[in-house]
């Protein structure tokens, strides 16, 4: 289901397991941006009325690797709470976000992970994304 503003709150402790280098606060108004934008989308996956799963997504306009068109739906976090992984919630989250690109005009959707994270390789092959290209990225202050 799409998430509302007021779950900003209740949502941020699980962005937080994907973003550690945020505050509490600041994931709250992450998460406000995502709910409230034009060009972006925040969908929750509960049991029993609790919320166990969220996901975030948007359009990107910039190059996107492997992709053809612009915009590009993109998938830029997915979390489900450990005690209710491998039920298919994640694979449904993505699909909520997949159907919201769609609706955007997207014809393509992508996403990414870091080279060392295997069990988000993994998850991705297994919901139907394939891999695109592997690339390490360079900086150096001047």
């Amino acid at each position: 289901m799409r998430a509302n503003k007021q779950q900003a709150k209740q949502l941020a402790p699980m962005v937080k397991k994907l973003w550690p280098e945020h505050s509490l606060e600041a994931l709250e108004r992450i998460l406000s941006d995502y709910i409230c934008g034009r060009e972006s989308a925040a969908f929750t996956a509960c049991v029993d009325g609790v919320c166990v799963g969220v996901a975030l997504c948007c359009l990107r306009h910039d190059y996107v690797e492997g992709c053809d068109t612009s915009p590009v739906g993109y998938l830029e976090g997915i979390y489900v709470d450990e005690g209710h992984r491998r039920r298919g919630l994640a694979h449904a989250l993505c699909g909520e976000c997949e159907a919201w690109a769609k609706e955007q005009g997207c014809t393509e959707f992508a996403s990414d992970c870091e080279l060392t994270n295997t069990a988000s390789l993994r998850f991705h092959l297994g919901i139907g994304f394939h891999e695109e290209n592997r690339i390490i990225c360079f900086k150096k202050t001047i």
